[in-house]
C-alpha cells in the first residue's frame, strides 16, 4: 500500500535573554553545574516568578516576522509533570492563551521550490534543568542551570510531507530568530530543539494516522535521519498488519534507530491550569508598535534586496543572506571594494572554505571585510593575477597583514610590461615549435583551447606573475601573425 507521510514540528528556542524568565539568574552556556540556580529555579517555599519582559519582547518579535496574530492577553499557566530535574513538579508554560497565534512561515527547498507551512502557535515556557549520566556510574545527578531558561515553544501544523521539508524550514526558521537576534540557534548547546511528530496515513486519504513523537532531536542531520528510521519503523508494522502506538520517542544517532521512551501524554494528562502567581500579560497596540520598530531587514526582503541592488542571481543571494553575519560581510565587503559579483565569489569561494575548513564562525573569521576588500581592489586593478590572489589571501588568514603589504613584502605584483611580456612570448614560442606547428594547422575554432598550452607555459615562467590578459593578447598576435 502506498503511504504518504504526515509530519509536524515543536522547535524549542531558548532565548537569548541574560537572565531567566522567572528569575535573575545568568542563563550563560556552560558554567559548572548548579552554579546559574538560585532560590525561585529551586523552588524553594515562598519564592514568587517575576516575567522577563526582554522574554515578551522576543516573542512578539517572532509573531511580527511571520505576520501572526499577536495575543494582546495572553496567559501562563502551570503543566504538571515529574521529572527529576524539574523542581517545582510542574513547569510555567502557555497553553489556552499563548502570546502568539495562527501564522504562515514561507521558505524554500533545497531546489529553490517554494514552500509554505502553518504555524498554530508560538508560546513562552520555561525550560527544565538537566540530567547527567555519563560521570555518573550507576546514578543521575542533576544540573539546574538550564532550569528556567526562557524558551520559546514553535508549534507547527502537520504540513510538512517530507523530511527535506521539514529541515529546509528549520533552517530557514534558524537563519529567521539569528537574523531578529531572538535566539543563537546553537543547536549542539540545545539553544534549538526540535520534537518531530509523525503519522502515516493511505496516499489520497484525509484522515490522520496515528502518531510518535521524537524528542529532543539537536541537529538538522538527526532530524533528517530520524524522520527516515521512524518512517521505516511505522511502514514495517503497518505491513506486518499491527498499529501505531502513541508514544514518545528518542532517536539514538549511534545506532541511527528511534527507540520508545514513554506512552504519549496529552493536554488532560497535565492538568493544566492557570499560574497563580502571574498576572495575565496585556499588550498594547503601542507596546506591539514600539516593538516592531526594533525588527531588522529580514532574510527574504534582503534576498531581494541583493538580487537589485547588487546584481546577485537568486542562488548567490540565497546563499549570501542564509546567515546574518555573512550578509553583514558581504555588504561591507562589496561597498569597500565597489565589484558585488568578485566580493560574492570570493566570500562563497575561498572565505567560506577556509571557515568551514577550520569550523569557524564568521564572527571570528581573520579576515576583516576591508582586508577582502582591499585584495578585490588589487585583483581588479591587475596588480595580482587571481592565481596570486589566493596566495594572499592564505597570507591574510594566517595574519600576515593586508593585501598591499604582503603583495609588496613578496615581491607579488603582476607583471604588466609589455617588452618583458614579449620576450616571454618569444621564448615560449621559440622552445616549443611542435605546438606552434599543431596550433597554426588547426581550425580558428580549436585554437583557443590550444593556446592553453602556450599561456600555461608563460605563466610558468613568470611564477604566475603575468598579466594573462596581456599574455592572451600578445600570444595570439605572434602565432597568428607569423602564420601570416
Amino acid at each position: 500500500m502506498s503511504r504518504e507521510m504526515v509530519i509536524g514540528l515543536e522547535v524549542h528556542l531558548q532565548l537569548a535573554t541574560r537572565s531567566k524568565i522567572f528569575s535573575g539568574s545568568a542563563t550563560t552556556f556552560g558554567a559548572e553545574p548548579n552554579t546559574q540556580a538560585n532560590a525561585v529555579d529551586l523552588a524553594m517555599p515562598g519564592m514568587l516568578p517575576v516575567l522577563n519582559v526582554q522574554a515578551v519582547r522576543y516573542a512578539v518579535m517572532f509573531g511580527l516576522a511571520i505576520d501572526a496574530q499577536i495575543g494582546k492577553r495572553s496567559v501562563f499557566d502551570r503543566k504538571n509533570y515529574f521529572y527529576p530535574d524539574l523542581p517545582k513538579g510542574y513547569q510555567i508554560s502557555q497553553f489556552a492563551e499563548p502570546i502568539v497565534g495562527v501564522g504562515r512561515f514561507a521558505f524554500n527547498l533545497a531546489d529553490g521550490t517554494h514552500s509554505e507551512v502553518g504555524i498554530t502557535r508560538a508560546h513562552l515556557e520555561e525550560d527544565a534543568g538537566k540530567s547527567l549520566h555519563e560521570d555518573f556510574h550507576g546514578m543521575t545527578g542533576i544540573d539546574l542551570n538550564r532550569a528556567g531558561t526562557p524558551l520559546l515553544e514553535i508549534v507547527t501544523e502537520p504540513d510538512f510531507r517530507s523530511a527535506q521539508q521539514a529541515v529546509a524550514f528549520l533552517k530557514a526558521l534558524h537563519s529567521l530568530v539569528t537574523y531578529l537576534g531572538i535566539s543563537d540557534g546553537n543547536m549542539a548547546e540545545g539553544s534549538m530543539r526540535c520534537d518531530v511528530n509523525l503519522s502515516l496515513r493511505p496516499q489520497g486519504s484525509d484522515t490522520l494516522g496515528t502518531r510518535t513523537e521524537i524528542k529532543n532531536v539537536n541537529s538538522f542531520r538527526f532530524v533528517e535521519k530520524a524522520i527516515h528510521c521512524e518512517r521505516v519503523r511505522q511502514e514495517d508494522i503497518l505491513d506486518d498488519g499491527g498499529s501505531i502506538v502513541q508514544e514518545t520517542r528518542l532517536y539514538d544517532a549511534d545506532r541511527d534507530e528511534t527507540r520508545s521512551m514513554r506512552s504519549k501524554e496529552v493536554a488532560n494528562d497535565y492538568r493544566y491550569f492557570p499560574e497563580p502567581d502571574l498576572l495575565p500579560v496585556i499588550l498594547s497596540d503601542a507596546d506591539i508598535a514600539d516593538i516592531a520598530s526594533t525588527l531588522p531587514e529580514l532574510p527574504r526582503a534582503r534576498r531581494a534586496r541583493f538580487e537589485e541592488a547588487y546584481g546577485l542571481s537568486e542562488y548567490d543571494a540565497g546563499v549570501l543572506t542564509d546567515e546574518r553575519a555573512v550578509a553583514d560581510y558581504f555588504e561591507a565587503t562589496a561597498n569597500a571594494s565597489g565589484d558585488a559579483k568578485l566580493a560574492a565569489n570570493w566570500i562563497q569561494g575561498e572565505l567560506l572554505a577556509a571557515l568551514n575548513a577550520e569550523d569557524m564562525d564568521i564572527k571570528d573569521c581573520p579576515v576583516q571585510a576591508e582586508q577582502l576588500a582591499g585584495l578585490i581592489a588589487r585583483v581588479k586593478d591587475q596588480t595580482i593575477s587571481g592565481k596570486i590572489a589566493k596566495q594572499v589571501f592564505e597570507a591574510m588568514w594566517q595574519g600576515e597583514g593586508d593585501a598591499d603589504a604582503i603583495i609588496e613584502a613578496r615581491g607579488f605584483k603582476q607583471v604588466s610590461d609589455s617588452g618583458a611580456l614579449e620576450g616571454m612570448v618569444d621564448q615560449v614560442v621559440a622552445d616549443n615549435p611542435d605546438q606552434v606547428a599543431q596550433y597554426r594547422a588547426a581550425d580558428p575554432a580549436k585554437r583557443k583551447k590550444l593556446s592553453g598550452f602556450f599561456v600555461g607555459q608563460i605563466m610558468k615562467a613568470s611564477k604566475g606573475q603575468a598579466n594573462p590578459k596581456m599574455v592572451n593578447d600578445l600570444l595570439v598576435a605572434r602565432l597568428d601573425a607569423d602564420d601570416n
